[in-house]
């Protein structure tokens, strides 16, 4: 994953930090401080874990709009971003839902961050929202404009949540392909829905299709990360740190210490080989 600093070599396990509901939200209640400290908190319960990078999304904002979600989710987001970016020195990202991937760039010019997540990159598709269409050219036009080509770009490919019946006479080895020809940093693969694994074979062929890091982006667990550690060059864990695996939940500092060791014992594997 070039231009980001990581501070060890390897496979990278990427951290998620919910943040509670922003203000205009259905189930917004906090006031914006306080919802900085929670974020904040659990961000640091990760770097303490061992994670690799942080990424912050705001997932209690359901249900989501689509691609226009509006000044105070931009302005809460910055805020919510530059106060743990300011905490905290790993590499971090961000995504807004849904699919507000310009919106996202700019929180992460604002706040310093390393990298977005971005759905709709590439091939349209039907999402919980509405029709999604394709957003590549505008993007990365934008991010030129606003002098940010050092933010990484990592996209999902079949995005989770949504129906890709409209493209389903192209295979997963053409999405992947089309991304990276697309300038894509990053390929993320997931399962049909949060906490849902991919099928195995899915990532194989994105790993195959493409030279660009190949990412695992919903389901992974202590049970199933070994079925996967050869398979992707990094894991976005969000479900399983929290507790009772739960996505409502806040980090769960002893399954995040439980998930990382485990990581240490595949790394640690792999050396020995």
């Amino acid at each position: 994953m070039k231009n980001i600093k990581f501070k060890s070599p390897g496979k990278k396990i990427i951290g998620m930090v919910h943040v509670a509901a922003l203000p205009g939200t259905p189930a917004h209640s906090l006031p914006v401080e306080q919802i900085i400290k929670q974020a904040l908190a659990e961000a640091q319960t990760l770097r303490e874990a061992g994670v690799d990078a942080i990424l912050i999304e705001n997932m209690h904002d359901v249900p989501y709009l689509k691609r226009n979600v509006g000044p105070e989710i931009v302005s809460s987001m910055t805020a919510i971003c530059s106060e743990i970016r300011h905490q905290i020195d790993l590499p971090m990202g961000v995504q807004i839902l849904a699919g507000a991937n310009r919106e996202a760039l700019a929180v992460a010019l604002a706040a310093d961050l390393d990298f977005i997540r971005a759905e709709g990159f590439v091939f349209g598709h039907l999402a919980d929202e509405g029709y999604m269409d394709s957003c590549a050219g505008k993007l990365l036009r934008y991010r030129k404009q606003i002098g940010a080509e050092h933010i990484l770009i990592f996209t999902d490919i079949l995005k989770k949540h949504s129906s890709h019946a409209i493209t389903s006479d192209l295979s997963l080895r053409e999405h992947v392909e089309t991304a990276e020809y697309f300038r894509s940093d990053g390929i993320i693969i997931t399962g049909s829905s949060t906490g849902k694994e991919p099928q195995p074979e899915d990532v194989a062929v994105a790993k195959k299709s493409t030279t660009l890091p190949v990412m695992i982006g919903s389901g992974i667990t202590t049970d199933n990360l070994s079925k996967y550690w050869h398979l992707a060059d990094a894991f976005i864990v969000g479900s399983w740190l929290k507790e009772e695996g739960n996505w409502e939940n806040p980090v769960s500092p002893e399954r995040a210490r439980l998930f990382m060791q485990q990581v240490a014992k595949l790394r640690n594997n792999l050396k020995a080989v």
